[in-house]
C-alpha cells in the first residue's frame, strides 16, 4: 500500500493542497481510513494529512449564547471529557465514550467519523439528534452550513464536494426554560464497544420544571441506509409530560422511530431483529431515562 501523504500546517496551506491535488483524501486519526484503504488500495493516492493543521477552529470549541461550535478536528476523547457536553448533552458525550478504545478515542476526530458516513457512526447519530449543523469550507476559503439531517446522502456518502472539507460542526444551546434534560445515546451490539452498532438510538429530550416536553430530538443508527432522524416521532411528544406518558404513546413514540428504518439482514443480526430491538429501546427511554 503506497501512497503520498502531505501535512499542511496552516489554513491557507491546507486549501492550497485542496486546490493543488487532483487524487486526494483526507485523514485525520485515520482509524476508518488506514482500513478502508488495506481493503482497497489506491495507487496515486495524496493523503492530506490535517491533524498537523493548526486552527483553533478546526480543532477547538467554542461555547456561545448560541451553543457549541467544535472543531472537524476534535477527537472523541476531547468529547469524553469536556464538562459542558457531558453535562449539557450526555448523548454525544456517551456516544464518544461507545467509540473504540481508549487508545484510538485519543486520534478519532468528529470529523472522520461524520465523513466516513457509516450507518453505524456513533458520534454520528448523537450528533444528528441533537440536530447539529455542518460547518463546510471550500478550496476557495467559503463557509457554507448544512444540516446534518441533509450531510449523509447514502452509504458511506455525504453532501462534501470534492473541494470541499468539514471544517465544524455547531450544536444549539438548550432551551432556556428547560428544567430538565433527558438525553443518552443506546447501542446495542455484540460487545459494548470495539464493535460497530447493531442497532443504535440517540435521545435528547428537554422538559419545563411541569416535565411537560418542549423540544426532542431522536435519531436512529445501523438501521437504514443513513443515520435519520426522526422527526415525526419528535414532533409527536411535543406537549406530552415526560413523567406521566402513557403505555399507549410510548409505544406509538416506538412504532413512529421505526417507521424510519430500513435495516438489512447481515452477518451481526436480521432486519427482523433489529426492527425488535429498536422498537424496545425507544419504549424503554421512558421507563429508564438518563439525565
Amino acid at each position: 500500500m503506497e501512497f503520498n501523504i502531505i501535512s499542511p500546517k496552516t489554513k491557507s496551506e491546507l486549501l492550497a493542497a485542496i486546490r493543488r491535488e487532483k487524487h486526494f483524501r483526507f485523514g485525520a486519526g485515520c482509524t476508518d481510513l488506514l482500513m478502508e484503504l488495506r481493503k482497497k488500495p489506491n495507487e496515486n493516492l495524496t493523503i492530506i494529512n490535517l491533524s498537523k493543521v493548526i486552527d483553533a477552529q478546526f480543532t477547538g470549541i467554542k461555547k456561545s449564547a448560541k451553543g457549541l461550535r467544535l472543531g472537524a478536528l476534535f477527537t472523541a476523547h476531547n468529547i469524553v471529557v469536556n464538562e459542558e457536553i457531558q453535562t449539557g448533552f450526555s448523548a454525544l458525550h456517551n456516544a464518544a465514550l461507545s467509540l473504540a478504545s481508549n487508545q484510538i478515542r485519543q486520534v478519532a476526530t468528529i470529523g472522520g467519523n461524520l465523513c466516513t458516513a457509516s450507518p453505524s457512526g456513533d458520534i454520528s447519530c448523537a450528533l444528528t439528534a441533537l440536530e447539529a449543523e455542518c460547518e463546510i469550507l471550500s478550496a476557495a476559503g467559503k463557509i457554507r452550513t448544512v444540516p446534518i439531517t441533509s450531510f449523509f446522502t447514502g452509504v458511506r456518502q455525504t453532501a462534501l464536494k470534492k473541494n470541499e472539507v468539514l471544517y465544524g460542526i455547531a450544536v444549539s444551546a438548550n432551551k432556556k426554560n428547560a428544567k430538565n434534560i433527558f438525553s443518552n445515546f443506546i447501542k446495542v451490539g455484540t460487545r459494548r464497544s470495539m464493535e460497530c452498532s447493531v442497532v443504535s438510538l440517540a435521545y435528547h429530550i428537554q422538559t419545563d420544571e411541569n416535565g411537560k416536553i418542549i423540544k426532542a430530538g431522536a435519531a436512529l443508527g445501523a438501521s437504514a441506509p443513513t443515520v435519520r432522524f426522526a422527526k415525526t416521532a419528535c414532533e409527536f411528544l411535543i406537549g406530552k409530560n415526560f413523567n406521566t406518558i402513557s403505555q399507549k404513546d410510548k409505544e406509538d413514540f416506538a412504532a413512529k422511530v421505526l417507521s424510519y428504518a430500513s435495516p438489512i439482514t447481515d452477518i451481526r443480526a436480521t432486519a427482523w431483529y433489529r426492527k425488535e430491538v429498536l422498537f424496545n429501546i425507544s419504549k424503554s427511554i421512558f421507563e429508564n431515562p438518563c439525565k
